[in-house]
């Protein structure tokens, strides 16, 4: 039998929930709910498109022209996105992730990172996806430092979600997020985050989504009294929520405006980050791991009914 690109599909369920994580990047390739999709998924054989459904580790976004500075070095990664001059995304999610568990409703994936042209550090990174039959889907991603000195480190995900609907002028969305950063034409930060009021960026009361082009990070989250951050995409018949845990502290929101057809706009990227774009560069929220620390985030995605 050929091995699909995407390589092995781990297919978990609990519930009405099934969920697919893919060998390569431990990415979430679909997420269904009684059998409907809540996020725009591909093919086995179907390489990941605008990285949907993609882990970003050891940083999420991009960062300027490669070039950053730590520890007194001058470091220079490879430009993932050489239409941009950018490097974008990380390091892992075109690697082959080992499966280290694999039960009915989870999967446990591991990636050994070790030194990279760029990246001269060593991270052990898991990635735990659990279906429940209430909650949904939950992920927690895990980095250790196994290396000798101190790592920077930021993670995200890149999930697109759907409400259901043939594109998302028919949709509504609830942000919380109190702060909106404005960026160059290459994706990349310039000045500080600007307060969303009064702005097209002030999602935080339910507001459709007709004719709103975005692809920007937003902070400032507001949270439930477990330190959640709830995003919600609502259309006529159902919808899909999306939260982000303690330590992520911005979303990404892209409504894929730039993306060919059949894709464009057809679903809303979030992206739970730790850190906004270029914070290798900037030091923004960015995770500093001496040798032997561990850091955990989790963020979930779960159905909206009723």
């Amino acid at each position: 039998m050929p091995i699909p690109l995407t390589g092995a599909q781990y297919e978990i369920s609990a519930g009405d929930y099934t969920a697919v994580v893919t060998g390569l990047g431990a990415g979430l390739r679909a997420l269904r709910h009684r059998g409907k999709p809540l996020l725009a998924g591909y093919e086995p054989d179907e390489m990941p498109p605008a990285a949907a459904g993609q882990l970003l580790a050891p940083w999420p976004n991009r960062v300027d022209r490669g070039r950053y500075s730590f520890g007194g070095a001058q470091l220079q990664l490879d430009l993932s996105e050489p239409a941009a001059g950018n490097a974008i995304h990380g390091l892992t999610r075109w690697a082959t992730w080992v499966v280290v568990t694999f039960e009915p409703n989870s999967v446990l994936l591991r990636q050994l990172l070790l030194g990279h042209a760029g990246y001269p550090f060593c991270l052990e990174i898991d990635a735990e996806y659990r279906v429940d039959p209430e909650a949904g889907l939950r992920v927690q991603v895990t980095a250790r430092n196994q290396g000798s000195s101190r790592a920077p480190y930021g993670t995200g995900s890149h999930p697109y979600l759907t409400a259901g609907t043939p594109d998302m002028d028919g949709c509504e969305l609830t942000l919380p997020a109190a702060r909106w950063q404005p960026a160059d034409d290459r994706g990349i930060p310039h000045g500080p985050p600007e307060d969303v009021s009064g702005s097209p960026y002030d999602f935080r009361s339910a507001r459709r989504l007709d004719g709103a082009r975005l692809d920007h990070a937003f902070t400032g989250l507001d949270r439930d009294p477990d330190g959640r951050a709830w995003v919600r995409l609502a259309g006529p018949d159902g919808g899909v929520r999306l939260w982000a845990g303690e330590g992520y502290q911005w979303l990404q929101v892209f409504t894929g405006d730039a993306l060919a057809a059949p894709r464009r706009r057809r679903a809303l990227a979030v992206e739970p980050m730790t850190c906004p774009p270029n914070a290798f560069v900037t030091g923004t929220d960015l995770l500093v791991l001496e040798p032997g620390d561990t850091v955990r985030r989790s963020w979930g995605i779960e159905a909206l009914t009723g």
